[in-house]
């Protein structure tokens, strides 16, 4: 498979249901990362006359996190494509019942049912390697550089990653031990970007996940950070959730 290339899995019977035409889109970032780390997606949906907002996620509880989504999910006029990465795959399947939510659409990111206790599904399979490089301050949390660079964003430049690295926000321990008490999944077409090459999220994991949902699945040759390193891929794949 040629570098980047992304090949389909599975069609979905929810993503088969003729679609609602949405021409916004609203984005989600997870741990160690911040709203920008969408900005090479946005140019492209932007191009295409999508109307893109990023969430800041505030990392500090999963409540937090939904309740900032749902603002920005407040402003959409029409029917909105909603966007998680990593941790943010929770906030996308908590929040996304919204009516205005047309379709979901996950990178590379955590699709939990209602009151799963992800971590004890993540430890079915072997823990990815980034979770060693977490460094803690009090109950704060970030990766390490070493990490950040090897294991989060292993297939980008290393002076790119390094600015990422330096932009990350560090998330409170708390953020973790939050549950899901929707699945929008069950109820919304679902589209999934698995990332074979990630360290952050076991890509069995994302497999399983994936396929559970139903979700229209593509897999992508590229680290936890696709949506840098792949933007044409993940934008394709966003605007195909679109109609």
């Amino acid at each position: 498979m040629a570098a980047g290339a992304a090949i389909p899995l599975l069609q979905s019977k929810a993503a088969a249901q003729p679609l609602p035409k949405a021409r916004n889109v609203v984005l989600v970032h997870g741990l160690f990362a911040d709203g920008s780390c969408w900005s090479e997606v946005i140019a492209r949906l932007q191009s295409k006359g999508i109307r893109a907002t990023a969430v800041q996620n505030p990392l500090t509880s999963l409540q937090d996190a939904v309740e900032a989504t749902q603002r920005a999910l407040a402003l959409q006029e029409g029917p909105t494509v909603l966007v998680g990465h990593s941790f943010a795959g929770m906030i996308v399947t908590e929040a996304g019942v919204d009516p205005k939510v047309s379709s979901l659409v996950y990178v590379a990111a955590r699709a939990p049912d209602a009151g799963e206790d992800y971590t004890a599904l993540a430890k079915q399979y072997p823990t990815p390697p980034a979770s060693a490089g977490i460094v803690w301050s009090g109950d704060e949390g970030q990766l390490s550089e070493e990490a950040f660079l090897r294991d989060f964003a292993g297939d980008l430049p290393a002076e790119k990653a390094r600015v990422l690295y330096a932009v990350q926000a560090p998330f409170k321990r708390s953020l973790l031990a939050g549950k899901t008490t929707h699945a929008a999944w069950r109820s919304k077409p679902s589209w999934y970007a698995v990332s074979t090459e990630d360290r952050t999220i076991n890509p069995e994991l994302e497999r399983f996940m994936a396929k559970r949902m139903g979700a229209k699945t593509i897999e992508v040759k590229a680290s936890h950070l696709s949506l840098i390193s792949q933007p044409d891929t993940i934008a394709n794949l966003i605007l195909e959730a679109a109609g």
